[in-house]
């Protein structure tokens, strides 16, 4: 049986042109281009490779449909997860939703291509937010990220 995903590979129109968001934005490392496929590939530092982005036939549509989208969890809570949205702001990435799912906090932003992706901390230890999600009791309710006041 599975355990875990391994990887995820996006379309992109352009993997060489869009791989500055996933380095910059995501602080990713490039750690091959595969030329033969037209493909870069990306670690977050421990394993060989997280993602990559491969060349999507010229006519082929991209983004993802509905609400389909990859999550990355990130460590540093409330505090890591402003800064990753700032970023974001900053590198003028599209944020689509800020969401409290109760068991966790997320930011929904666009890549370059169109695919979606997901910023999030958990607020509840595993077992506890594996009965809150069989209990049904995630949501998607508003998430107030932006800081309350800027200190001049």
């Amino acid at each position: 049986m599975p355990t875990k995903v391994a990887h995820v590979v996006l379309a992109a129109r352009d993997p060489q042109a869009s791989a500055a968001f996933y380095t910059e934005v995501l602080g990713m490392q490039r750690v091959w281009d595969f030329d033969q496929l037209d493909m870069v590939f990306f670690s977050f530092g421990e394993r060989d490779h997280d993602l990559a982005l491969i060349k999507a036939p010229e006519d082929a549509p991209l983004g993802n449909q509905g609400f389909s989208h990859v999550a990355f969890e990130v460590e540093g809570g409330e505090e890591e997860l402003r800064r990753l949205y700032r970023r974001l702001l900053d590198y003028g990435s599209d944020v689509e939703l800020k969401a409290d799912h109760g068991l966790s906090k997320s930011i929904y932003f666009l890549d370059p291509d169109g695919n979606r992706l997901e910023f999030f901390y958990p607020t509840m230890e595993p077992d506890a937010a594996m009965d809150f999600m069989r209990a049904g009791r995630a949501g998607l309710d508003p998430y107030d990220i932006e800081p309350a006041s800027a200190s001049a």
